[in-house]
């Protein structure tokens, strides 16, 4: 059977060399019984050359069966695969066949084989070498006769190397490997594949299969395509159900077409790393965002001074203020928690805006004035920065806001209610 009567019977469309290579091989090795690795990238059709081995094969009369190995759980891949006793485990109330059992004589496609466990792998590896399994929760060795075809869009020698994959079954697989090129490797290949699926879904639909202009047809070669010819596919159905032009031109064909571009993103923390808790995380972002706080009162303390000190004629507005009234204003604890900065007319232009106060503020400050209306000195005295005083505080406040009701304490702290609890009993805090 020639190369072009396989495309035809398998539904492949393209003449690019890398996929007549990769075609070539696999007609090739169809007629051995050799394991065979397929490699590409997802969406480039790795299926389609499965069957096309299993077709050309000897085993062409007998079962074949595909399986994604990423969408079966941890737990029942192995059962799946090698079957299961009764009894074996919750939940077996019968005894099963595995896929190694049903397809005897058969082929077998693993698809997503990267994503296959550890434990797993070895038997797999014990099947290719011995063609011998066990069922889960059996001792009884059972003998199979089937052939392997694996798929990955991974790179496995990568997994190997980092103890993701087994290296002794990464080269028991890809004894004979067949690479499917993307499809921005062949575009030569996509307006003969889009023309091909718009007059499928013309059929389908009933309708008047779409065309291109020739810059919409540049812009379909320019697209990156990074699913493929499963998202050529996709495009192409949606161009024939919701266009209202048979001929698409750029401006129409670029509604359809994703922005894959990646804006730049700020790095976030992780809200739930491997090994912790979800109560340790919650922790965690309260500090940090103390410490953010503290630094943002520091540079409002900067600023307010730094404008006092360019223009001396504003401090004398300060005269009516005593040193407690002025922090009691400026930090917001004077009428409660919430408070904020009042200040004469003329001394607002000088303040920084309004803003709550935390009590971990890095420095207080303490003003001294007299008769003349200037600023004589000022001293800063820091602060104790210690993360439990620090922590105490923040809880001693958020009680004190939701009137000791300890839930409303959490939910604001963003904590749970248990590690509330925890805390006031390690800081001997009462109920306020």
């Amino acid at each position: 059977m020639d190369l072009q009567s396989i495309k035809n019977r398998f539904g492949i469309i393209g003449n690019s060399p890398a996929l007549n290579h990769a075609l070539n091989v696999a007609v090739q090795v169809a007629v051995t019984d050799l394991s065979v690795l397929i490699v590409g990238e997802s969406g480039v059709g790795k299926e389609a050359f499965s069957m096309i081995i299993h077709a050309l094969s000897a085993r062409k009369h007998n079962s074949f069966i595909a399986v994604n190995c990423g969408a079966i759980p941890e737990g029942t891949i192995d059962s799946e695969l090698f079957g299961h006793e009764k009894g074996a485990f919750t939940g077996a109330v019968d005894s099963r066949k595995g896929y190694f059992e049903t397809v005897n004589g058969g082929t077998i496609f693993l698809d997503e084989i990267g994503e296959m466990p550890l434990g797993t792998q070895a038997r797999l590896l014990r099947v290719l070498e011995t063609g011998e399994f066990i069922r889960v929760g059996s001792s009884k060795v059972q003998k199979t006769d089937v052939r392997v075809i694996a798929a990955t869009n991974r790179e496995l020698l990568e997994f190997t190397q980092k103890g993701r994959f087994r290296e002794d079954l990464y080269y028991r697989l890809s004894t004979v490997p067949i690479r499917v090129p993307a499809l921005k490797d062949r575009r030569e290949d996509i307006s003969l594949l889009f023309r091909k699926f718009v007059t499928d879904f013309a059929e389908r639909y009933k309708t008047t299969p779409v065309q291109l202009d020739d810059e919409a047809r540049n812009l379909l070669m320019q697209y990156s395509w990074p699913g493929n010819v499963r998202e050529l596919k996709n495009i192409a159905e949606q161009i024939s159900v919701l266009s209202t032009q048979r001929l698409v031109n750029a401006i129409e064909l670029r509604r359809f077409l994703p922005d894959h571009s990646t804006p730049n993103r700020m790095p976030v923390l992780s809200t739930a790393p491997h090994g912790n808790s979800g109560d340790y995380s919650n922790e965690r972002e309260l500090l940090y965002k103390l410490f953010f706080d503290m630094k943002k009162d520091v540079t409002e303390l900067k600023k307010m001074f730094l404008e006092i000190l360019q223009n001396p004629s504003l401090a004398g507005n300060m005269a009516n203020y005593t040193k407690e009234s002025l922090m009691n204003d400026y930090m917001g604890t004077s009428n409660g928690e919430n408070s904020v900065i009042t200040a004469p007319a003329a001394m607002q232009p000088a303040l920084p805006q309004p803003m709550h106060h935390n009590p971990g503020s890095a420095h207080t400050v303490l003003l001294s004035h007299d008769h003349h209306d200037e600023i004589h000195q000022h001293e800063e005295i820091e602060e104790s920065l210690n993360i439990i005083d620090k922590e105490k505080e923040l809880i001693e406040k958020a009680l004190r806001k939701h009137k000791g009701k300890r839930k409303d304490a959490a939910l604001d702290l963003g904590i749970s209610e248990r590690t509330l609890y925890r805390k006031l009993k390690e800081y001997n805090i009462e109920d306020l």
